[in-house]
């Protein structure tokens, strides 16, 4: 086996180690370097053993993936990101239950200090309203990538500012939200219209035909749409898709046949 992987597998097992007695070392980590850290937060995301009272410890100013969807947190956390400045992509979604302690304040304070975020991924993070993410749209402009996915409280104005403001938006997920017709005509009336690949707006109950006819019209990049769950689109969405799509060009479609 190859030296350099020897001492790769040692360190990541000292890693451990120090991870599963973290309350005896906490204050060993502020000084460690970042390339150590970085390991260090990988394997701490990965077990959900970074809380709010160890983040501060554990985050560095060049940290630019952070992945806490497996760890309890709440916006006390991001708070910490103020120094965060390189982070690109943060991950607070919750794959099971929803997420309460992660509200628009949080969101807030990320935007105002991570402003090169290019993927936040918001799923079931339940408080989240429109206010958290009109600050990710105004001070995160090369966004390509949100999830805000069961967030209930979301609504048109969210869609209108992404639409207005993230020129390089790709691939934004909605479903069981509030958003109506307008939002998503909003959405793919602004800039990103061009660059959007990907939209999930299942569940949307609110949504009709209109949307999905927006959507096929106003975006030729679109490869994957998902509009499953939607009681008031009805077979005409269906009809439309075979008019204005390729066979080829999607590589993934869902509707519910009510």
């Amino acid at each position: 086996m190859p030296r350099p992987r020897r001492v790769s597998q040692l360190l990541d097992l000292c890693l451990w180690c120090f991870m599963k007695n973290i309350s005896r070392y906490i204050t060993d980590i502020k000084p460690l370097p970042p390339n150590i850290k970085d390991r260090l937060i990988k394997i701490m995301s990965m077990q959900g053993r970074i809380t709010d009272s160890n983040i501060s410890e554990i985050l560095h100013p060049e940290v630019q993936i952070l992945d806490l969807q497996s760890c309890d947190i709440s916006d006390t956390a991001l708070l910490h990101l103020c120094n965060c400045r390189k982070l690109k992509k943060l991950n607070l979604n919750s794959s099971k239950e929803d997420r309460i302690s992660i509200t628009s304040e949080g969101i807030k304070a990320v935007a105002s200090s991570c402003l090169y975020l290019h993927e936040a991924f918001l799923k079931r993070c339940c408080n989240l309203t429109d206010e958290g993410v009109l600050a990710l749209a105004l001070n995160c402009r090369l966004l390509k990538v949100i999830d805000l996915g069961g967030c209930l409280a979301i609504t048109d104005v969210s869609l209108h500012a992404l639409g207005e403001n993230c020129l390089f938006l790709q691939c934004v997920d909605f479903s069981a939200t509030q958003v109506s017709d307008n939002g998503v005509i909003a959405l793919v009336s602004g800039p990103c219209s061009k660059k959007l690949e990907q939209i999930h707006m299942g569940h949307c109950v609110n949504l009709t035909d209109e949307a999905v006819e927006a959507i096929l019209t106003c975006c030729p990049q679109i490869c994957i749409l998902l509009f499953h769950g939607c009681p008031l689109i009805t077979d005409h969405s269906r009809e439309v898709l075979a008019q204005l799509v390729g066979p080829n060009k999607l590589k993934q479609v869902t509707w519910t046949v009510y």
